[in-house]
């Protein structure tokens, strides 16, 4: 009898453990964006390397306090490719995937779009964190997308690579 409460009281609490660990990493450590007007959606422009504040509205975001790279947003603009040809381009970005429950952020869907020309991927700012980028993705139905990617500076930090010169030095914490 006393093998059979051990057995159960384990099992108990390795299913009240999944749970928990399910929820913080779907849940728990998210918080809701407040919108920033000037701030939210910025393009780094081609002629200065200068991120610059563009026009949108039905801004939604989440972020986590954990890790540099849980920023998600998407948002509405009226401006079209075109009009953001003077910014910085990007043609290997990769949207990093968003929780289920915000359902404005679909990450296979912003690939497609991507991959297939329906949507360009652009610079935000570089550095937002160190070793990290803030991209955005406008595609040509005016919605836009943002999330934070590691670049190359960040991918050798946290890989435990030598950074190198190339790199500007980490702030002090």
């Amino acid at each position: 009898m006393t093998g059979k409460l051990l057995a159960l009281l384990l099992l108990g609490s390795a299913v009240l453990a999944g749970v928990g660990m399910y929820y913080l990493q779907v849940y728990g450590f998210y918080y809701t964006v407040e919108p920033q007007p000037g701030r939210d959606v910025n393009l780094v422009v081609v002629e200065t390397d200068q991120p610059e504040p563009i026009t949108y509205s039905a801004f939604q975001a989440i972020d986590a306090d954990s890790s540099p790279i849980r920023y998600r947003a998407c948002f509405e603009t009226d401006l079209s490719l075109d009009q953001l040809s003077g910014f910085v381009a990007l043609d290997n970005a990769e949207p990093l995937t968003a929780p289920g429950w915000f359902d404005c952020y679909n990450a296979v869907a912003i690939a497609d779009a991507l991959k297939t020309g329906q949507a360009q991927a652009f610079m935000g700012q570089k550095n937002i964190h160190y070793g990290v980028d803030r991209i955005v993705a406008v595609s040509q139905d005016g919605k836009g997308y943002v999330w934070h990617a590691l670049n190359n500076c960040g991918e050798k930090a946290y890989d435990g690579t030598v950074v190198g010169e190339e790199c500007p030095p980490r702030p002090q914490e």
